[in-house]
């Protein structure tokens, strides 16, 4: 249960010891599990390409989606607070105990057991990211895209629904005032990125809003 312990239990139950030890611990198993799998499974990708994938995937959104697939929400030992605010569905008490089951995992297998239970869980993640030339980062594609073009800035505007411990979150991105994208999350970021990637294909097909009849030399 210590994995499942957060501080705020601790705070009101006495309880000396959380799991933040066993977070510190599973997020540098976590990045050289996920490391030592793109090196070894994708030979053919640069350096900078395997920064990339990696770091879409290990962040704090990827492991909160992790965490609600396995449904550690609901097995959490929250303080009474934390449970009432919402903790179960916060992404960041999600990520910090998805990390410190992996690390429990660690402690009591070592690497590969670390390993067998990882990469499971995250190659859904990890496949989506390597199939994607930006590294799955979409949010950063569309930025780079549209300042290329000479649009303003993307605009995301966030909406959610349900009950706290199975939100669900939605995303809109407009660029000049434009609708270009939208996309939902169990997070904010991966709302955020689903829109991103929805108005990347937009961009695709579309010309950009404020550019009609401008060459690219204008």
């Amino acid at each position: 249960m210590l994995a499942l312990t957060h501080r705020s239990w601790c705070a009101e139950s006495g309880e000396p010891h959380s799991n933040e030890r066993l977070e510190f611990l599973g997020d540098a198993v976590l990045g050289i599990v996920v490391t030592d799998h793109l090196f070894t499974s994708h030979p053919e990708l640069p350096e900078g390409h395997l920064a990339k994938i990696r770091a879409a995937v290990v962040n704090e959104s990827a492991l909160a989606e992790v965490a609600t697939t396995l449904g550690l929400g609901e097995a959490l030992r929250l303080g009474k607070g934390e449970d009432a605010s919402g903790g179960r569905a916060k992404a960041s008490i999600l990520a910090d105990a998805m990390e410190a089951v992996i690390g429990a995992v660690y402690v009591d297998g070592g690497l590969d057991a670390a390993r067998e239970v990882v990469v499971p869980l995250f190659s859904p993640l990890l496949d989506a990211a390597v199939a994607e030339p930006g590294g799955g980062d979409h949010k950063s594609e569309l930025q780079e895209l549209v300042a290329r073009l000479g649009a303003p800035a993307p605009v995301y505007e966030l909406t959610d629904e349900g009950p706290d411990h199975d939100k669900r979150f939605f995303a809109r991105v407009t660029v000049d005032g434009v609708l270009v994208g939208e996309g939902d999350g169990r997070s904010k970021k991966s709302a955020e990125q689903a829109a991103a990637s929805a108005a990347l294909g937009h961009f695709a097909t579309v010309t950009v809003p404020g550019r009609e009849g401008k060459s690219d030399d204008a």
